[in-house]
């Protein structure tokens, strides 16, 4: 599966920043995608075999990840994937709903050339997809829209809580993910998000990527 994110290439540059951020990347998106089901222990020392990489980055990448809630670490225990609480979906859409809608309006305002020219390919993937069946590959064009968007807003502090609260919904729309009705139609609702960012209208665009977090949250609900 590929990388469904992005995220900072190394901390100051240094090697052991980089594995750690490939470590990171790694588990994240196992965890995300439920390939480390809720609950399973998370070995370390596997870890670092299967990544060819020292305990170190394995340990600086699961304490990034605690922090972001989606390991629990236990002392004497272990660590764990975190438990997903069905709960959390109304409290995380309340916070992605304002954020989100706010890092559309900043991205319509402050979109630079270089990333309107990522912009319009983003909308060819979104045309070429048109009609696919292939779930995960539809939600990992789902989380690259949105963390595109949160690049353009120019903020990386909204940039770094945005992209948190994405990974804890992303756990719980790939624990519904094969009986979620309408997920092809609330992909490609990104179009009309990523028009609205490239012409500028930065009302619409919070508007536009607003409602489909919240409709989204209510088809998740609704299938739980």
């Amino acid at each position: 599966m590929t990388d469904i994110s992005v995220v900072s290439e190394g901390r100051g540059g240094s090697t052991r920043g980089l594995l750690a951020d490939r470590a990171y990347r790694a588990l994240r998106d196992r965890l995300v995608t439920l390939r480390i089901p809720p609950g399973a222990p998370i070995d370390e020392d596997a870890i670092g075999r299967e990544l060819k990489m020292g305990r170190t980055p394995v340990r600086e990448a699961i304490k990034r990840l605690a922090l972001e809630n989606l390991v629990t670490v236990f002392p004497r225990r272990g660590t764990f994937a975190s438990e997903i609480n069905i709960t959390d979906l109304a409290h995380i859409s309340d916070v992605r709903g304002q954020l989100e809608g706010h890092a559309a309006f900043r991205a319509a305002q402050r979109i630079t050339d270089s990333q309107k020219a990522e912009l319009a390919g983003l909308m060819i993937e979104l045309d070429v997809r048109r009609g696919a069946e292939e779930l995960e590959s539809l939600m990992e064009l789902d989380a690259t829209v949105h963390r595109f968007i949160y690049r353009c807003a120019g903020n990386p502090f909204l940039e770094e809580t945005l992209d948190r609260y994405l990974n804890l919904s992303l756990r719980i729309w790939y624990l519904v993910i094969d009986r979620l009705p309408h997920l092809f139609a609330r992909v490609h609702e990104h179009e009309e998000v990523l028009m609205a960012i490239a012409g500028g209208q930065a009302e619409r665009a919070r508007e536009i990527l607003a409602h489909h977090i919240a409709t989204f949250e209510q088809e998740i609900r609704a299938v739980l």
